[in-house]
């Protein structure tokens, strides 16, 4: 990373104006927006938008790693570099009927309600005829994407198409598991279908409601890491880390959803230009329209969502989208004086506005707080290294034998 002036500003003095890339949103946007993007409840038919475009201006000012994001995905699919045991199915025709009880249908699936928004479409809860089992069904309409631009040479549908590759590689106990892929070539409709998972813990409506309390916080944060560090070792940035896009299952384990706003890159270079998802999540380096780096983006997101879990509040939130920015900038993380001071370090850690200085998700892990009495959290044995690891055995013994 870089140091502070990389990012045009000093954390000493405060900045005569804060630009954020533009949404083509006035500044009095109201704190509706700046807590949650997510679209109201309409008939399943319908589209919401939920855009979060670059900054204006030329493909070259900055080569982001999202123009490649396809090409890598397919390259690491093609050296076998997948997290998954089981593939994503992928159906390529779509019958829309009704049941017995009138209920819409989509191929084998029951639509029972709407659970939800994304980013683009809506997000339904289905029952599978074949197995019985509850399915969170994304769908979108590929005409509405089509037209949607989140950048100079890009759509919404790219954005669709990036969060697809990236799912069908993801395999991990944080991570909701993408289960099928229904696009029609005939029909505007395109499905996701993925794992249900039932609910959230806070932030149902239009922000927190109340602290969790230290016990589950950790537990949650402890989840919350996990995943995001196996995204981050597999050079894929969420981008959207907040409480809306953190699933909890019946056994109280926390799964990452939505990564409709997600980007890949190679090697170390995980910087970016592209606004992130929701602006009170949103670390300083991003608000100012320069290229920031998405792991020390998430983390701070990962600060964000801590504190909201112990505190039931945000740490910088504005009457305006332009008061929210600034604050974020410029003022002072406020701990109560009370809170355990384990924990008020870890929060001033993942909250320094410096992302040079920024705790790394490595030293969250390790950080006493999180570590409790839980121990150290487990790294978790992906499918790929150890297809990997297989093969590099397999070689070695074969050559081991012939010698």
């Amino acid at each position: 990373m870089g140091c502070c002036e990389c990012f045009g500003f000093t954390f000493a003095k405060k900045p005569k104006k804060v630009v954020r890339p533009s949404r083509g949103l006035p500044n009095d946007t109201s704190q509706e927006f700046l807590l949650d993007e997510e679209t109201g409840d309409e008939e399943d038919d319908s589209y919401d938008g939920d855009i979060n475009e670059m900054e204006n201006g030329g493909e070259s000012d900055f080569q982001s790693p999202t123009k490649r994001s396809e090409e890598i995905l397919r390259q690491r699919v093609q050296c076998g570099l997948i997290c998954r045991e089981v593939p994503v199915k992928e159906t390529h025709s779509v019958l829309r009927s009704e049941d017995e009880n009138g209920n819409k249908m989509v191929n084998e699936y029951v639509r029972e309600r709407k659970i939800g928004a994304g980013s683009y479409g809506k997000v339904n809860l289905y029952r599978s005829t074949l197995d019985g089992k509850h399915y969170a069904i994304k769908v979108f309409h590929k005409s509405h994407l089509l037209k949607l631009r989140v950048g100079p040479s890009e759509t919404a549908m790219t954005d669709v198409i990036r969060e697809v590759l990236i799912m069908k590689v993801l395999g991990h106990p944080n991570i909701v598991n993408l289960i099928e892929v229904i696009d029609d070539p005939t029909t505007d409709h395109f499905y996701m279908v993925l794992e249900y998972v039932e609910g959230k813990w806070v932030c149902e409506d239009t922000g927190p409601v109340g602290s969790l309390g230290e016990d589950t916080a950790r537990k949650y944060l402890r989840d919350i890491v996990s995943g995001l560090i196996y995204l981050h070792a597999h050079n894929i940035v969420h981008g959207d880390i907040k409480p809306d896009n953190l699933l909890v299952t019946s056994s109280g384990t926390v799964k990452i959803g939505d990564f409709s706003v997600s980007q890949v890159f190679e090697g170390d270079n995980d910087e970016l230009r592209r606004s992130p998802g929701t602006p009170v999540f949103t670390a300083p380096e991003c608000c100012l329209g320069v290229t920031y780096h998405g792991k020390a983006a998430d983390t701070w997101a990962v600060g964000v969502t801590l504190y909201c879990m112990v505190l039931g509040s945000y740490p910088f939130l504005g009457e305006t989208l332009q008061d929210t920015y600034d604050k974020i900038v410029n003022n002072p993380l406020m701990l109560p004086d009370n809170m355990n001071p384990l924990l008020k370090n870890l929060l001033e850690g993942l909250l320094c506005k410096d992302p040079t200085q920024r705790m790394t998700l490595d030293d969250v892990a390790q950080h006493e707080w999180v570590v409790g009495g839980d121990g150290l959290i487990v790294e978790y044995s992906c499918w790929c290294k150890r297809n990997n690891l297989e093969k590099i055995v397999t070689a070695e013994s074969e050559t081991y034998a012939q010698t």
